[in-house]
This record gives C-alpha cells, structure tokens and sequence, in this order.
C-alpha cells in the first residue's frame, strides 16, 4: 500500500506574534484601550522631554559657565569666546550631518505636522531621534531655537512607530501621532489644555469627541510624570494683572493685527533668507557655520538671542526696560531666529514666538500708554495677548494659546481678551496670509497643506491603483473591418491604439468603429481620440478628475510616462465613486464617527 501524502501541520505563530494581534484587535474594538496605548506614549515622551531639558541646561552650563539658577538667555553677559567656538563647532556638526545626508540619498526627517496631513501618521522612529539629536545640539550651543520641536518630533514618533508595529488603522494612527505631541507640549509647559488643543488644532487639524479621550490621557499623563521627574521646563510665571474692561478690548485687536504683520513679514523673511543662503557658493556643510558666527555676533550685543529665550522672557516681564531696549531686543531676537532656522540649525519657534509675542506686547503698551493713556489697559494684559497672538501666527492654534495663558495665569477675565485677540489674529493671518508658519515650511517644500487635516488619502489614491490592467489594445494600422472583425460589438467599450513602436496613438470608440465599418475603406487610426488625454500611474485622484473633465470623456488610457506604452484603463464613474467613498471616510474619521 503506498504511503498517504499528508500536507505538513502549520506551526503556530510565535507566543509575541500572538500576543500582538490580540492587541491590535483590542485596539482597534475598544476605546479603553486606544486609551491606555495614549497613556503609555505619554509616559515615554515625558521622560524625553525631561531628559532634553537636562541635557541642553547641563550643556549650557559647561559651554558658558553659567551658574545653576541662571538660564542661558537671561545671564549678564556670555564670554564671547564661548559664544562663537560653541556655535560654530555646533554648527560644523550640523553641517557634516546634512551633508552625509544629502550625499547618501537619506530623504529628510518628516514632522508631525506633514506625518498627519501627508501620510497617514507615518513617521520614523530613527529618523525623529537624529532630529532629536541635532534640536539638542542646536539649543546646547546657543542657536535661536527651542526645544519644543524635538520634543514634539520624538514624542509624536513614538505614538507612530506603535501604531504602526501594531498596523493600526490610519486614524489610530494619526491619533497617537497627536497623543505624543499633547504629551510633549503639556508635560514642557506643565499645561494639560494646552498640549492637548495643540494636538487638536496643529497636529490632527481637527477637533473630535473620539479623540478627547486619548489626547487628553496623553497630555494630563505628559504633565504628571515631568512634574514628578524634574518640573515643567518652560512654566510662564506672570504678576497679577488688573481686571480687563470692555475699553480695552479695541487695544487688544490693534495688538492682534501688529502681531500678525510682524509675523507675515517673519514668515516671508524666513523663505527669503532661506533662498539667499542657498545661492550663496557656500557648500551645504558650511552653512550652519556662516549662521552660527552670525548668531554669535548678535549675542555679543545681548545673550537674549540665545536659545529659547525662556530666561529672557522672566526678565523682560519683570524689569521695566526703556521702549529703545525693547524694540532692540524683539529685532536682535527676531533676525537671531531667522538666521538660525535659514542656515540649518534644528528647532521650533514655539517659546521663541512666545518670547517675541511678551516683547512686541510690552512695547504696543509702552507706546499706547504714550500717546493714549486713557485707551491702554494694563501692561500685563498686553504681553499676554501679544504673547498668544503671536503665537498664534507662528505656530497655529488660537485656543492652544489662550488655553496656554489660562493654564498660566488662572484668570479668566484675561482669558476673554486673549480669546477674542487670538481668534482675530487667526482669522487675519489666513486672511492676509493664509498660513502659520508649522504649515508654511511644507508649503515652501510645494506642500499645498493649510493644516494638518488628513489630504495624505488624495496623494495615495494614485491612477495606478485604480486602473483596470491589460486594456484591449489594437494596432493603428489596421483598416476598420478589420479591426472590426478582431473586435465584435459588445466585447468593450473603447479599444487603445498602438503605433508601430508600441506608443499610445489615441482610443477608439467600438461602436462608432462597427457604425464605419461597411460605409467605406479607411483606417481605424482616423477614429481615434483623447491622442493627447492620458494619465500616468502616479497621478493622483484629484489631479486625474480635472483631466477628465479637461479631456471631456468619461474614460482614459493610463500610460507609461517614459515609453508612453499602454498600462491600462481608467474610467471616470469609478474614480468618482472611490474619490468619494474615500472622502467620506476621512471626514467621519474626524468626526470620530
């Protein structure tokens, strides 16, 4: 009797395999649990922040041997030894760091901001670290930047690289993207609403019930566990402020809109300055050194420029500097920031705006108090509002920054003014301006984003992925009856054309071919159509429904860009229908629905 063929038992999958997807399907059934995955990325970003923070105030007290209670930006006076060996060393780093990149092939680190807009909450994990790394070694040495945007990019980064060994669902996804961001910006600023409007309004670009509960988890997490390890590192302290009166809210608006043209012409500076530093011969590596020495220079005038400005902002809240000294420091402060950033140190502008915000809000109250003393309210109030509007204008998020100054003062007759101020400076920007500055970097880069609404879908809804592969294809140079006769009526609806190369030569309509057929001797190639209309498997949705409605028909040829031979064909009623299965989705998915 011969032996019985029997197909060889499937293992079963490893115990941490298992163990995975059973976590992955309670994520993706309960919220509870989407809650508790929030939870833990907020302890992580957390420690981060903390361990940054040590890190950059250590260094700063090695490079420019300042005493322990003194931050960087508020000192007398930094050795300016110190000040141009740390800067150009660091940015001697930063440049060779860029420079292997770019001879390497590596493409740039992606930020939160276009991880949610742009991919679908795909970041990685390594890449976000050497951002990490090089924010660290900037604000170590004393460039114009903060901190916060490391924090953000390792926390954010954190909340993707889980969801993504667990393959979560895009929204999940994008949902501990934000997690890691709230948790980053509330544990820095010990406020809870703050980081977690920040995810609503810059990092996800939508507010949803479904999302409360995780970004909420994440940020109170986020504060908790940096206020045990080491305190807040960027708390604002303020005096009291007197009550604001209905007379003051006009002042207000007027700080609101100075506020927004100083940072309209901020943002245009920064793409300036970044297009000129780019023309000059200077190799890639040799950039951060042109703009450390420059920023070195700066600090020689005031050690404001340097850093975050954290310590400056204390001091120029609580020390009545003449109006000159003020404006001073907002331009030194300003162009400090812009040469940084433009010269390719690593960064954000958050405190930075913040710092620049208090300073054009004490001098608009200096100045008001001088020329109308009865309209100007009291100082205070004005370096609040000009702290929230501006920032407002550089980082995005009206109730991130009102929420910010709440959390700050707990007053909340101020916070009626600081509310009704930012959302007029949001609404003037993207009137005036159209973008903050998080969303005007991508659109330098040619992103068209305004937010970090998820448009990723519309870029990964490409024609390649909805064509129908192999489309009935014919030579030109066959006559009509004989394209006839290879194609009967009823067996499609268009037939592609070849030339004698293989190229696209236009499509024919089979039923108007068979209606030619016997009415004369002809060729089938002078009933070909749409020869210019085609598209390319990498053209996305939206882009291929306005060559449709260009093209006039509801059906084209997907072509090879290079060789311009056929792939396959796409129809205009399924496009349709899947541009708008796929539009309803993202709109409940932010809904939380």
């Amino acid at each position: 009797m011969p032996p019985q063929d029997f197909a060889a038992p499937i293992p079963p999958p490893p115990r941490a395999t298992r163990i995975a997807r059973k976590f992955r399907a309670l994520l993706r059934s309960n919220e509870l649990a989407l809650v508790f995955a929030s939870a833990l990325v907020g302890v992580v970003a957390a420690v981060s922040v903390t361990a940054m923070t040590e890190a950059a105030m250590f260094m700063h007290v090695l490079i420019f041997n300042l005493p322990f209670d003194v931050r960087l930006s508020a000192s007398d006076r930094v050795a300016p030894l110190a000040a141009f060996a740390a800067l150009t060393l660091g940015g001697l780093s930063l440049g060779l760091m860029e420079a292997f990149r770019i001879r390497k092939n590596i493409p740039g680190p992606v930020d939160p901001v276009e991880a949610n807009a742009l991919r679908g909450g795909r970041m990685s994990l390594r890449d976000s670290f050497v951002v990490g790394m090089q924010t660290l070694i900037s604000n170590s040495v004393g460039a114009s930047v903060g901190l916060e945007a490391g924090y953000t990019q390792v926390g954010s980064s954190l909340g993707s690289f889980i969801g993504q060994k667990l393959r979560l669902r895009r929204g999940d996804l994008r949902l501990l993207v934000g997690a890691g961001a709230a948790a980053a910006i509330g544990g820095s600023f010990g406020a809870p609403l703050t980081g977690a409007f920040y995810a609503f309004e810059v990092i996800l670009g939508t507010y949803s019930i479904a999302a409360a509960g995780p970004i909420f988890t994440a940020s109170i997490v986020g504060v908790l566990i940096t206020r045990f390890l080491a305190g807040a590192p960027y708390q604002i302290s303020t005096p009291p402020v007197e009550p604001l009166t209905f007379a003051g809210y006009p002042a207000l608006l007027g700080l609101a809109a100075c506020a927004v043209l100083l940072g309209v012409v901020a943002m245009r500076a920064a793409g300036a300055s970044e297009r000129a530093l780019q023309a000059t011969p200077a190799p890639v590596w040799a950039r951060p050194v042109i703009g450390g020495l420059a920023v070195a220079a700066l600090a020689t005038i005031t050690p404001q420029v340097l850093g975050a400005g954290h310590g400056a902002l204390a001091l120029n809240i609580s020390t009545n500097f003449p109006l000159a000294v003020l404006v001073a420091f907002l331009a030194l402060k300003l162009v400090a920031c812009l040469i940084s950033l433009a010269s390719g140190f690593r960064g954000g502008l958050f405190f930075a705006s913040l710092f620049m915000g208090a300073t054009l809000g004490k001098i608009y109250a200096l100045a008001l108090a001088a020329l109308a003393p009865s309209l100007a309210p009291d100082p205070t109030i004005c370096v609040l509002v000009g702290m929230a509007t501006f920032g407002v204008v550089i980082v995005g998020g009206p109730l991130t920054m009102s929420f910010l100054v709440l959390e700050n003062t707990a007053d909340f007759s101020v916070t009626a003014g600081v509310i009704a101020a930012s959302i007029a400076a949001s609404l003037m920007v993207r009137a005036t301006f159209g973008y903050s500055f998080s969303t005007w970097r991508l659109h330098l880069r040619g992103e068209n984003v305004r937010s970090a609404n998820d448009v990723g879908w519309i870029a990964e809804l490409q024609v390649g992925r909805l064509m129908r592969p192999d489309p009935p294809i014919a030579p030109a140079w066959l006559d009509i009856d004989a394209f006839c006769e290879r194609h009967p009526l009823g067996s499609s609806q268009f037939v592609i054309l070849t030339d004698e190369a293989g190229r696209y030569a236009g499509m024919v309509n089979l039923p108007e071919a068979h209606i030619h057929a016997h009415e004369a001797d002809g060729w089938v190639r002078t009933l070909a159509r749409q020869k210019d209309a085609w598209l390319s498997p990498q053209t996305n949705a939206k882009t291929a429904m306005a060559l449709f409605d260009q093209a006039e028909t509801d059906q084209l040829a997907v072509l090879d860009p290079a060789t311009r031979t056929p792939l396959g064909v796409l129809t205009e009623p399924y496009l349709a229908r899947r541009y708008a299965e796929l539009a309803d989705a993202a709109v409940r998915s932010a809904f939380g629905i």
